[in-house]
This record gives structure tokens, C-alpha cells and sequence, in this order.
């Protein structure tokens, strides 16, 4: 099966320009594939909370109560900001777009790479949160973790290279079901509470005085909560995914969106305490509230399949989110324009695939161990939460459009929050997330020297006005052989019809082959000089450069073009390439890089 067979068998059949349109999200669609991750953080924000906790004592859990509380505050002020995100900015592009206009480059370009690598985060937690899901129900795969991750991001990164609906239909179902289970769990529950079913013994007593606890632990506890947070701003950068209106669509799925996370991580943490539910290293906590609820039945399995499934398809939040933000920092000359082009279906493929392969070797790095990525994940998130509700601050007071003042009271309240959960991260997490510190300015670095490069090329590239390009007034043809064949005769009637000079150039590693070459081809292409070496060294490309260094400077002096026409023939089989010598391609990798000389590759295809 040859390359194009097994992609048109995975990717399916290309996609023509103008269904394009064809590719846009409806609300429940995108409230699938956009809120995913949101909604999946509710698997283990909770559990993230409980761990802090856990080093106090069981005494402690009654503090995860008021957390949650403070969360939700958070959520809050996070869904009206990024409102007002959205139909400020409705071309999408969320914090980087939101920072840069309003803050400056280098904060827009903290954000945008805060971003980026968050959204590679979003794919290696939700996989390896997905995968520790599984493995809690069938503990014999716990050895598996790394392989089953890597396998799954694969299966993911094929999904959305089909497309953006498509891959928008597939995950609708696992989500909503993932909703429903959740609901019902909750639902379930609570009515076991009311009704007596649950010891009120299991837990302990809100207000309890718990020996050891302290502010720092409480805030520590927080921060560790607000990793339910994550994904909020993914519906903002992927405005344009949306069918008109756009912005308005994308507000009620982010309401929406809120609203649910708002039930289901209330219902989560309220469960996980009245039932006094202790954070395992082999359990998650979902499948210990599933377990006391519904007892180890199909109610059960239920819950944990579809918390799998949509902690792995969470990733998919990632997989809609990172191409666009690319697409924005290629269009601002911050990253390889590979990044703006649409692939067979329509997807910016060049994104999803670079997303796909840098989640892999991040999942392989940390042994697919969630709880050391989450604390980078959460900081990837507050840095451009900050940054985008301070962009909003500035905008609101330059511009003061009609009822400024209620928008700059929203952005400032969820500024000061965001900043204050970035502090308490840094502070209670240093040893964690202290790599953030380098790799954040090593990427605006990077950024930096790509804009640099796209700024000259485009300098270089530019015909001013009046400037004039002087012309060559002939030009010198230079044929490097290897022998008399079919290959050399074709490239040498080509370089006939293009160069006033041809010269044949031959390299021989001894002396009586290099004295053979020139008695043969006197004989054969009379009319045609040719100028032979002898390498010492066994090198084609030295003597090669020294003869085109001579011809350069001659053709300077007579204003002369080089043209150096390299033969090269192709074989009917490409595995049969490996079968030869690839020296047309080695003298073609060093010539390119030569200022004042065109390298033409003359093919000659063999027909058996």
C-alpha cells in the first residue's frame, strides 16, 4: 500500500476550497469539541484539591468546600471576561490578540507562547488523565499507561486531520454522554444524602479545627483547584470555526459551557466530601464517588467510560485551538508560514500534526504522570488570563465606548484574581513550575528571530520604486558528469539551449580514469569542453567548488550568469532511490546555499 493509498484510507478524500464553509461549528458541535477540556477538568480538579489537603489530615477535606466556592468566583469572572473577548477581538486569536494590541508585542507574544504550550499540555494531560481512568477500572493495563497515551494522542491527531466537523461529530457523543453520567452521578448522590442512605460519620464537620493547616496550604489548595479552570479561553481563539454569527455563537456556547462546569464541579467536590472520599495513587476520585454511589456495576463502568473518553478527547480542545493560534502568530511573521496552509480537508493539517508529535514526546518525558504536568498546565493558562484581562483593562479605558465602565469593572475584578492565583502558583509550586521562567522568554526569543528572518527576506525581496536590476549579459553553463549516459546526453542538450558557454566538469579519484574520461569524451561531445580533476580525497564537491569559484569571478568581470545544471535520474520505484548514490542531491544541498550561482536539476526518468 503506497503513501497516497493509506492517507486518503485515514485522512479520507481532499476537500475543494469553497466547501470550506461546510467546515463550520454549530453551537452543540462546538460546545463538544471546544469545551471538552473545560468539562473534563472536572474528572480531577477536585481530586487536585484533595491531594493538597490530604497532607493535613482527612480533618482538612472540609476546607474543599469554601475552595470550591472561591473557584467558582474565579469561573465566573473568567466566562464575562471572555465575553467581552469575544466580541471585542471576533476574528479569534483570544489573549495573544488581546495583549498585543493592547499591551505591546513581547506581552502579546508571552501570551501566544504561554498558549501554545499549554495547548500541547491540554493534549498530555487529558490523554494521560484519560489513560489513569482506564487503568482505575482495569488496574492489570496501570503498566501500559505510557503506550495506551501515546497510541490514543495518534488516534486523536488522525481524527482532526479529517476535519474539523467530522471530528466535531465523533466527539459529540462521548461528551454529552460524559454530562449525563456526571448528572446522574451527582443526581444520584445527592438523593442518597436526603434520604439518609449515606452515614453523615464519613466526613467531617464543616468548621472543624484542623491542627497544621495554614494560609499557605489553603492557598496551595487553590491554585491546585483552579486546574478545573483550564480551557475557558479555547472558545475565544476559535471565534472563526464558528457558523455566523460567530460571535455570537461562541458567547452562548462559552455561557453555556460555564454553566455546565459551574453544576458538575459543585456536585463533584460536594460528593467527594460529605462521602469522605481520600485522594489514591491508583484510584481517581471520580471512580471512588462512582463506586460508593452505584457500588462496582454497569452504572459504574458507565461513568468511568465516559470520563476516559472524554479526559482523552479533551485533547481534542488542544487540536481546535493551537492551529488558529498558530495561524495568527504565522500571520504576525512569529512562526513558519507552514502553519497557514489548509490540508486535503481543509484543516490546518501542518498545526495538528506538530501538536500531535510534541504532546507524544511530552507524555514519554514525564512517564505520563498527570499530577507533575498539571501545575505547568495551570500557570500556561494564568499567564495569558492575566495578560488578556489587562489588554481589556487598557483597551476599555483608551477607547471608553458606551457602558466602559461596567466592562473595565468585570476585566479588573478577573485581573486581579488571575494575578493573584499566578502568584500563589509561582509561590506554592516554584519547584514545579520554575521552568516556566526559561522556556517562556527561550520561545519569545525564538519568535523574535523568526519575525527578524520573514522582515529581511521580505526587505530583500522588495522592488523599490525606480530601483533598477542590472542584467547579465550571458551566461556560462557548468554540467558536472559522472560518466557518458543517457542522464549526462539529456542535462547537456538542456544546458545547450540555455547558455551561450557549456563546460563539462568531471571529478576522478585517480589518475587514469581522469585520463580515460578525457579520450572518451573528445571522441564523444567534441564540441562540448570539459575540465577534469583529480580528488585526492574521494571529494566531488571541493574540486567542484574551486573550478565554479574561477568561473564565478570570470563571469563577475564579464557581468555573465552562472547556471550549474545538475543531471539526476529518477526511478521508476521510489524505495529504489536507497539502490544509488544520491551525489545529484549532496552537490545540490551544498550549491543552493551559494549566492551568485542557479542550480538546475535536469530529471531523467527511467521507464522500467
Amino acid at each position: 500500500m503506497n503513501y497516497s493509498v493509506l492517507k486518503r484510507l485515514l485522512i479520507g478524500k481532499p476537500l475543494k476550497t469553497k466547501e470550506l464553509g461546510d467546515q463550520k461549528l454549530s453551537k452543540l458541535k462546538a460546545l463538544a469539541i471546544l469545551s471538552s477540556d473545560a468539562l473534563s477538568s472536572v474528572a480531577y480538579g477536585t481530586e487536585q484539591i484533595l491531594i493538597v489537603l490530604a497532607t493535613v489530615g482527612v480533618l482538612a477535606y472540609w476546607y474543599s468546600i469554601p475552595i470550591a466556592l472561591g473557584v467558582l468566583i474565579l469561573l465566573t469572572a473568567l466566562i464575562l471576561s471572555y465575553r467581552q473577548i469575544i466580541y471585542a477581538y471576533p476574528q479569534g486569536g483570544g489573549a495573544y490578540i488581546v495583549s498585543k494590541t493592547n499591551l505591546g508585542e513581547n506581552p502579546g507574544l508571552i501570551a501566544g507562547g504561554s498558549l501554545l504550550v499549554d495547548y500541547i499540555l491540554t493534549v498530555a494531560v487529558s490523554v494521560s488523565a484519560g489513560t489513569d481512568a482506564l487503568t482505575s477500572a482495569f488496574p492489570a493495563l496501570h503498566h501500559y499507561n505510557v503506550v495506551i497515551a501515546c497510541l490514543l494522542v495518534i488516534f486523536i491527531t488522525v481524527l482532526n486531520l479529517r476535519g474539523v466537523t467530522e471530528s466535531a461529530s465523533v466527539l459529540a457523543y462521548p461528551v454529552y454522554l460524559f454530562v449525563i453520567a456526571l448528572i446522574l452521578l451527582i443526581a444520584v448522590g445527592l438523593f442518597k444524602i436526603a434520604t439518609g442512605q449515606v452515614s453523615p460519620e464519613l466526613h467531617p464537620s464543616l468548621g472543624t479545627v484542623v491542627p497544621g493547616i495554614s494560609l499557605f496550604l489553603l492557598l496551595k489548595a487553590f491554585s491546585s483547584g483552579c486546574s478545573a479552570l483550564t480551557g475557558v479561553e479555547a472558545i475565544s481563539n476559535a471565534v472563526p470555526n464558528f457558523k455566523e454569527p460567530g460571535a455570537k455563537n461562541a458567547v452562548h456556547t462559552l455561557m453555556l459551557m460555564g454553566g455546565i462546569l459551574a453544576v458538575l464541579f459543585s456536585g463533584i467536590t460536594f460528593l467527594a466530601y460529605w462521602l469522605g472520599i481520600s485522594p489514591k495513587a491508583d484510584e481517581t476520585v471520580v471512580s471512588q464517588i462512582a463506586s460508593s454511589v452505584f457500588g462496582r456495576n454497569g452504572f459504574y463502568y458507565f461513568i468511568q467510560g465516559t470520563t476516559a473518553l472524554i479526559l482523552v478527547l479533551a485533547a481534542n480542545t488542544g487540536f481546535s485551538a493551537f492551529p488558529l493560534l498558530a495561524v495568527n502568530l504565522s500571520s504576525d511573521k512569529y512562526m513558519p508560514r507552514m502553519f497557514q496552509i489548509r490540508g486535503d480537508r481543509l484543516g490546518y493539517s501542518n498545526g495538528i500534526v506538530t501538536l500531535g508529535i510534541a504532546s507524544i514526546v511530552l507524555i514519554v518525558a514525564f512517564k505520563g504522570a498527570t499530577e507533575q504536568l498539571i501545575p505547568l498546565y495551570a500557570v500556561g493558562v494564568f499567564i495569558p488570563f492575566t495578560l488578556s484581562q489587562t489588554g481589556m483593562i487598557v483597551k476599555w479605558l483608551r477607547e471608553k465606548p458606551a457602558g466602559w465602565q461596567g466592562k473595565l469593572t468585570i476585566n479588573l475584578i478577573g485581573a486581579l484574581i488571575t494575578l493573584t492565583v499566578l502568584i500563589i502558583l509561582f509561590t506554592t509550586k516554584f519547584s514545579q513550575v520554575w521552568s516556566v521562567l526559561i522556556f517562556l522568554p527561550v520561545i519569545v526569543y525564538i519568535f523574535h528571530r523568526i519575525h527578524t528572518h520573514y522582515e529581511a527576506v521580505g526587505e530583500q525581496l522588495r522592488i523599490k520604486q525606480g530601483e533598477k536590476i542590472g542584467k547579465l549579459e550571458g551566461s556560462v553553463v557548468i554540467v558536472p558528469v559522472a560518466g557518458m549516459t543517457k542522464v549526462v546526453e539529456n542535462s547537456l542538450n538542456y544546458a545547450r539551449t540555455i547558455g551561450d558557454t557549456v563546460i563539462a566538469v568531471h571529478v576522478a579519484f585517480d589518475r587514469e580514469s581522469e585520463k580515460r574520461m578525457e579520450e572518451k569524451w573528445e571522441k564523444w561531445q567534441p564540441d562540448i569542453r570539459i575540465v577534469t580533476f583529480h580528488s585526492q580525497y574521494r571529494s566531488l564537491v571541493r574540486p567542484l567548488f574551486r573550478f565554479i569559484d574561477m568561473a564565478e569571478e570570470k563571469a563577475r568581470e564579464n557581468n555573465m550568469a552562472i547556471t550549474v545544471v545538475i543531471p539526476q535520474f529518477i526511478t521508476k520505484k521510489s524505495w529504489q532511490n536507497i539502490l544509488h548514490n544520491q551525489s545529484s542531491l549532496l552537490l545540490k544541498a551544498h550549491l543552493l546555499y551559494r549566492k551568485n550561482v542557479i542550480v538546475t536539476t535536469v530529471p531523467y526518468r527511467f521507464k522500467k
